[in-house]
């Protein structure tokens, strides 16, 4: 397999894991707990997960090449997961995620911009392509477009933002520093208001906790590889398979069956998403 090829495979495996935390973060919600609290368990769960697992080397680790940009991407990726679980509250997973998948076109636009990343016509035509598909999910004037739309598109402002500086310092910084400093700055700004919201978690509801925690540290880890293995335009379009994960999730957890047009533009997706696969790894084998 080409380096473009398993830099996509980590890519799809982050969003579906992503996809997952989102869905049991939207049941711990339903149970009463604040999405500040819900917040703090995502990111304190992470530090504590990276902590123990690479005790022996937390020194190290902590020391990174570019601290202005670890602390950046770390205000965006904690923007990203804040305004996305809120959203959770108020419209559905499928919706939520369907919004948040205009996060490709940024993406793409902001690698251009500040990374100087080519803008080639296949990546162009499947950006494009899977955009089509968001809409038809949609479909603008359907009653999606509330003022609780407005959380997931800023999520999705905040998630290209990430991609974008996760990219620029993915040459030099390694995987696991890039991760412990994406929990590190959540950790602090959700513990020092935690205070302000906390609930008693019930015995019940702590593998919920436990689970946000590894999922999202597992995901964040596949992501970070994602970006740092190619081009952040190159498995940016791939993002859109999210909301095909996130129906699945809605159908089995919550009960959520998508409709005919929902099923329409998952398949456009789906499908912009192999033609991208399949062109990039041509031209990296021909680059070969």
């Amino acid at each position: 397999m080409t380096q473009t090829s398993r830099a996509i495979l980590w890519m799809l495996l982050a969003i579906l894991l992503f996809t997952a935390m989102d869905a049991l973060a939207k049941t711990v919600l339903r149970q009463g707990y604040p999405t500040l609290q819900v917040v703090w368990a995502r990111y304190a769960g992470q530090t504590l997960v990276v902590a123990l697992f690479l005790f022996h080397r937390l020194g190290p680790l902590l020391r990174t090449r570019h601290p202005g940009l670890q602390a950046l991407r770390s205000l965006f990726q904690f923007g990203a997961t804040a305004l996305f679980f809120a959203s959770l509250g108020f419209i559905g997973l499928a919706e939520a995620t369907a919004i948040m998948d205009t996060n490709p076109v940024l993406i793409t636009l902001g690698a251009a911009l500040f990374l100087g990343e080519r803008l080639g016509p296949r990546r162009l035509f499947g950006i494009g392509a899977a955009l089509v598909g968001a809409l038809i999910v949609i479909r603008p004037g359907s009653g999606v477009f509330s003022p609780a739309a407005l959380l997931p598109l800023g999520a999705a402002v905040c998630y290209a933002g990430y991609a974008i500086a996760t990219r620029k310092v993915g040459a030099t910084e390694n995987a696991w520093t890039s991760l412990l400093y994406s929990a590190l700055l959540g950790t602090l700004v959700s513990t020092a208001a935690l205070p302000l919201v906390w609930t008693p978690i019930a015995a019940a509801h702590v593998p919920g906790f436990i689970g946000l925690a590894l999922i999202g540290t597992a995901g964040q880890f596949c992501l970070i590889r994602a970006f740092t293995m190619t081009e952040a335009s190159a498995v940016a379009p791939f993002g859109y398979v999210g909301l095909v994960f996130a129906t699945f999730w809605g159908i089995v957890l919550f009960g959520e069956y998508p409709d005919r047009w929902t099923v329409v533009g998952a398949l456009v997706i789906v499908a912009a998403g192999l033609y991208v696969w399949r062109r990039e790894t041509r031209a990296s084998r021909s680059t070969s």
